[in-house]
């Protein structure tokens, strides 16, 4: 089913399957890479990508949803991640919406979802791309210490093992995406739930909200100004006290 290609250092994983969609590939061709030199996550962010201490692999997707279901595919890898990570470590893995798992506090995985639609807004294809950081690089994360975290603190790990437990978990939802068969393992997962947030868009923090959870379309409930709001798009930060 999955036609996986190994590469030592790319750009980026999403680059390889975007051109390799562009060039007619089936649904699940993978890319996985030892190292990225431009990894990057939602917002234009880049995502730190060292050689051999993490997994760093898009997957190409044909799937028939309109673009306002993307945030189906997005929220079914984090529950793929979090569950595959429970399994391997032992540990509680938490979502913080919509797309970075966390483990100890730290985020451990980061997710990007990106696309081409046709004319009538069904997508063409979608890119799903995963990274997880196995264990701390030589140096540490740098200027992201404070945020980022490992899931191992050395070797003793099957890398492929993992990498084949998400993407086995992840099918099994993706085949019936519409049902969102993933909703109540993410809704129980999230770690915003009764927190003090910022709204951000486009870099710029709009408001204060106090997030009262996920609703069923996988959009965040938060309540400011006494009313309650969906977001779909955006990000949130918590709020420092």
């Amino acid at each position: 089913m999955f036609e996986i290609t190994y590469f030592d250092e790319v750009t980026s994983t999403n680059d390889i399957i975007k051109e390799a969609a562009r060039n007619g590939a089936k649904e699940w061709t993978v890319a996985i890479a030892n190292s990225q030199s431009a990894g990057r996550g939602r917002m234009g962010k880049s995502f730190m990508s060292p050689r051999g201490t993490g997994i760093y692999m898009s997957i190409l997707l044909r799937p028939t949803l309109d673009a306002e279901n993307a945030l189906l595919i997005t929220t079914a890898a984090a529950v793929a991640v979090a569950k595959v990570i429970e399994a391997h470590t032992a540990k509680k893995a938490s979502i913080k919406w919509v797309n970075d798992v966390f483990v100890d506090g730290k985020k451990v995985c980061g997710i990007l979802t990106e696309g081409q639609l046709t004319d009538n807004g069904k997508f063409d294809y979608a890119i799903l791309g995963i990274g997880i950081n196995l264990t701390v690089p030589k140096g540490g994360f740098m200027e992201i210490e404070n945020i980022a975290g490992a899931l191992f603190e050395n070797c003793d790990y099957d890398k492929n093992k993992i990498i084949d437990d998400i993407l086995n978990c992840f099918a099994a939802y993706y085949e019936k995406i519409t049902d969102k068969p993933h909703f109540e393992d993410y809704a129980k997962r999230d770690m915003l739930c009764g927190k003090v947030v910022n709204v951000i868009r486009a870099g710029e923090v709009l408001y204060s909200a106090t997030v009262c959870g996920i609703d069923r379309d996988f959009s965040l409930v938060i309540e400011h100004d006494g009313k309650k709001e969906n977001l779909a798009t955006g990000e949130v930060s918590v709020k420092a006290i």
